[in-house]
């Protein structure tokens, strides 16, 4: 059995390269092997939100705090609250991130490999905050 105390978790920045606005990270539990089990913490401030992305073996998010913009590239769009659950499929392009009003926090549970970035921003207009 492995315990983290919460006061433990070290929160960096995300990068910039991979975001738009601020968003920090916090290893809730790192895998031993890029393809094992990752939970991660991750907080936006208002209007924060991911490049465009995928997984390998796919993503659950479960959103902590706020509400949670995701989208996906064909245009299929949710707004999750606290206890909400969003399931992306391994290879679904999309992104997610915080509304222009309130911060968000959410974990995202994946496995399988690193995040595969597109290597495109979400433009203001895809973010569209509704």
């Amino acid at each position: 059995m492995q315990h983290q105390p919460g006061d433990d978790v070290v929160w960096s920045a995300a990068p910039e390269d991979w975001f738009t606005g601020r968003a920090r990270f916090g290893g809730q539990y790192e895998p031993a092997h890029e393809a094992d089990l990752n939970v991660l913490g991750v907080s936006f401030e208002p209007g924060a939100r991911t490049d465009w992305h995928t997984h390998p073996a796919g993503q659950v998010i479960y959103v902590l705090e706020g509400t949670a913009l995701v989208q996906t590239e064909d245009g299929d769009r949710v707004e999750a609250g606290p206890g909400d659950t969003v399931h992306s499929p391994a290879g679904e392009v999309h992104w997610h991130g915080a509304t222009s009003d309130a911060p968000m926090i959410h974990l995202s549970i994946t496995y399988g490999g690193a995040t595969e970035w597109v290597g495109r921003k979400v433009t203001d207009k895809e973010y569209g905050d509704q």
